[in-house]
């Protein structure tokens, strides 16, 4: 009896497992509006693009900050909320960032 209720239980559990797995419809991958970057523009013009989004920001020193965009002076950009140092802000120099990266794409 115990054998039967366990082969039962497994049964169902697997066809719990197929029906979950399988989706009518595929995710499709959709571009995030108000996001792109500008390669004929300079880095100053690109992060103000971005202004309220959250992005990494790679130094050159290697260290990586990610939060976002508060506002881009002539030198410096303003990062709030960043990750893993809860309640802090960061301000970084323009000519210590080496790369800056943004999600662009999600799935709908």
């Amino acid at each position: 009896m115990k054998k039967l209720v366990a082969s039962g239980m497994a049964a169902a559990f697997l066809g719990l497992v197929v029906l979950l797995g399988s989706s009518p419809l595929p995710a499709q991958t959709v571009a995030i509006k108000g996001v792109s970057f500008n390669a004929q523009s300079g880095l100053k013009e690109n992060l103000e693009a971005l202004v309220g989004k959250d992005l990494f920001v790679n130094l050159r020193s290697g260290k990586v900050y990610q939060g976002y965009v508060k506002s881009v002076g002539s030198g410096f950009i303003h990062l709030e909320k960043i990750a893993g140092k809860d309640f802090y802000d960061a301000l970084i120099r323009l000519d210590d960032i080496s790369a800056v990266e943004v999600k662009f794409r999600d799935y709908r």
